[in-house]
């Protein structure tokens, strides 16, 4: 599966519908019916300073939007506490053409791109609702929702909707941490669904693996490229993956390697979560000639029917147990510790 590496960032008409504040404010409102300080998402992230707070009142905002590095701190969040209520959407694909007639990519294709450090997302949805049966004419069907480049990043009760690539978990180059904490968040997607280079922790998470109407290969739900020198890649913890998709027709994941990098050597432990039995007793495979054995999957204490043990799936040690926690992904240098 090819990704490129190109970050585009794209504004649609409605976005640039309000623009910008001459001076930037603390807190600011976004409402379709114009109750609020703006119509637009992108509108008030573009008038809010840093350290403020977008509300964003319901309703499906058609718009691409980013957060740029330099918005530090903000919060986007619904004002009703429901994530449902609260859409933003569009749908891009990497394959899109643009004006220009080159295509997005699929780092371009994402509904909203957020870089800034210390971001925080709460009761809304995320959604790339591009549809691949409607466009045959499009092969590359990466059509990512959210991706996110930042450090100390917290998503509480936020959905993400899509289908391949649902959710670019990234950091702001090679090299670089970004920690990233998904608390009761639900993530649907079928073909490499959570996948990129940050440290991310899914804490009781509902995670729903879709059916492409496969008997044998509906999917994967990681697609990991942590750095070797990074300890802690995915961590997937007290969630629940759910599927209607055949049995055993599920990886829980494969190695991505972009561009062939050797050095990308994926992390992924998923641990004390109910899976489906959509998921395969051989969950791990390969990618592009990388082989799933060299990467650091492992599982610890999962239930329910896609359980299993065995030579094909890799158990945590119980003595180990206590050095891959939430805490322990997430505490980096600065001991960040947002679980709660």
């Amino acid at each position: 599966m090819f990704k490129t590496l190109l970050v585009a960032s794209v504004l649609t008409g409605a976005a640039l519908a309000a623009p910008p504040a001459s001076g930037a404010a603390a807190n600011v409102v976004v409402a379709k019916d114009g109750s609020g300080n703006y119509t637009a998402v992108q509108a008030g992230i573009n008038a809010v300073s840093a350290g403020g707070t977008i509300s964003v009142k319901p309703g499906t905002y058609r718009e691409v939007i980013t957060v740029p590095s330099g918005k530090t701190g903000i919060t986007l969040r619904g004002t009703t506490g429901k994530a449902a209520d609260v859409v933003i959407d569009y749908d891009n694909a990497s394959g899109t053409k643009k004006p220009d007639g080159s295509t997005y990519g699929t780092s371009g294709s994402a509904t909203a791109t957020i870089a800034a450090n210390g971001f925080t997302a709460t009761a809304l949805t995320f959604r790339n609702s591009f549809d691949r049966n409607a466009h045959p004419e499009i092969k590359d069907t990466q059509a990512v929702a959210v991706k996110t480049t930042g450090d100390r990043m917290v998503f509480d009760n936020v959905t993400f909707l899509g289908h391949q690539d649902t959710l670019y978990a990234d950091t702001a180059a090679v090299g670089t941490v970004g920690r990233q904490y998904y608390r009761t968040c639900s993530i649907s997607g079928d073909v490499d669904f959570i996948f990129g280079r940050a440290t991310a922790v899914f804490d009781r998470a509902a995670i729903t693996a879709l059916d492409r109407g496969s008997s044998t290969n509906n999917g994967f739900l990681t697609a990991a490229s942590t750095r070797r020198s990074n300890p802690y890649g995915f961590l997937i913890v007290g969630s629940r993956v759910l599927s209607s998709a055949a049995n055993a027709s599920f990886y829980l994941g494969r190695p991505w390697h972009p561009g062939g990098d050797v050095d990308a050597i994926a992390q992924v432990l998923i641990r004390e979560t109910s899976l489906p039995a959509a998921i395969k007793q051989a969950p791990w495979t390969d990618m592009s000639g990388f082989s799933w054995k060299d990467a650091r999957f492992t599982e610890y204490r999962n239930t329910g029917p896609g359980a299993g043990t065995g030579a094909d799936r890799p158990q945590l040690p119980a003595a180990q147990a206590g050095n891959y926690t939430a805490q322990r992904y997430l505490a980096g240098s600065d001991g960040w510790n947002p679980v709660h």
